[in-house]
């Protein structure tokens, strides 16, 4: 039996370390609409320094010729993209500190439920990795597909988060009713998921397409008509595009049946909420990428909602999961 203190201090760190991981996603996505990805050609300094500077007069005057020995050629320092860049390292950092603190909590698991320790072990372990990776990116010079792996790695450290987090407290979700749910309800959920996850790697296909368009305005200031983007798109974009009526009215679905058959004061009433504006928003975004060319604003909200909601169906599950485990 954990002591109920210590579980709730670990759900504490766990929960921060969640919402850092989330702010890591949300920033990379800035990064990455905004074309900062090389504001700091260097890891883990920002041109040679921890601290990178405010203004260009700070830099040595043939610091063009430097990088360029270095293998980034055209290096132009933009305070900007620079200390968007290294805001970005310096979230990934918190987070990762965060990360190790949970490690830290999670060990009063080891004897009473170890999955949690190793869990949490896992995600310590993926952070580093998530730190290599946002490395090769920069040795790389913004590979498409390295930049997709580290926003998948980000996406596989909040699958681990949650898992623990709703694990260490199963005793307490077990003791949510959700009796009064349809049969169908736990299966139409699982598929919930699934279809979530489909749409996310069609979109990580769809923004592939998008870098060399984006690269190309952001970095030569010649990208055409973003309205245009579209007529080069794959076929995958459509699909991605016309998918999302799926997921919206199968999540309405869910969130349908906890109104009509949840108390309101049930944290699995408040979650199901929280999924339906989720999705709605991330409706709402996508239409504003597709019919407003692709403004770079929105581009990182999108993938924030599409993280999340699959955080909120992850949630919901297991909620439905220890629930019925309890035979409640």
């Amino acid at each position: 039996m954990i002591d109920p203190v210590l579980s709730a201090r670990f759900r504490r760190i766990g929960l921060m370390t969640l919402a850092a991981v989330y702010l890591v996603i949300l920033m990379g996505g800035i990064v990455r609409a905004s074309g900062a990805g090389m504001g700091c050609p260097d890891w883990p300094k920002c041109f040679g320094l921890f601290i990178p500077p405010a203004e260009e007069a700070q830099l040595p005057a043939n610091y063009h010729e430097i990088y360029q020995d270095r293998g980034y050629a055209d290096t132009r320092f933009n305070p900007v993209k620079t200390w968007t860049e290294y805001v970005n390292r310096l979230v990934g950092a918190s987070a990762g500190i965060l990360v190790f603190l949970t490690v830290l909590a999670s060990r009063h698991f080891r004897r009473g439920d170890p999955a949690v320790f190793n869990l949490s072990l896992a995600t310590f372990f993926l952070m580093g990795f998530q730190g290599w990776l946002g490395a090769r990116v920069v040795a790389n010079h913004l590979n498409p597909w390295i930049i997709t792996g580290h926003m998948l790695t980000a996406f596989a450290i909040v699958v681990l988060l949650l898992y623990a987090i709703a694990r260490s407290q199963k005793d307490s979700l077990a003791a949510v009713d959700a009796s009064r749910l349809p049969p169908r309800f736990k299966t139409v959920l699982a598929a919930a998921m699934g279809m979530t996850l489909l749409q996310i790697a069609m979109g990580t296909q769809i923004r592939q397409a998008m870098d060399p368009l984006i690269f190309t305005q952001l970095v030569h200031g010649d990208g055409g008509d973003r309205s245009l983007w579209r007529d080069s798109f794959p076929i995958i974009f459509y699909v991605h595009r016309s998918f999302s009526s799926v997921i919206l009215f199968t999540n309405l679905w869910l969130a349908w049946k906890v109104w009509q058959n949840i108390s309101r004061d049930s944290l699995l009433f408040r979650f199901a909420l929280v999924l339906a504006g989720l999705v709605v928003t991330a409706v709402l975004s996508g239409v504003s990428l597709d019919r407003l060319g692709f403004p770079a604003v929105v581009q990182p909200v999108h993938l924030l909602m599409a993280n999340l909601i699959f955080g909120a169906q992850f949630f919901l599950f297991w909620v439905c999961r220890y629930s019925a485990e309890q035979g409640v």
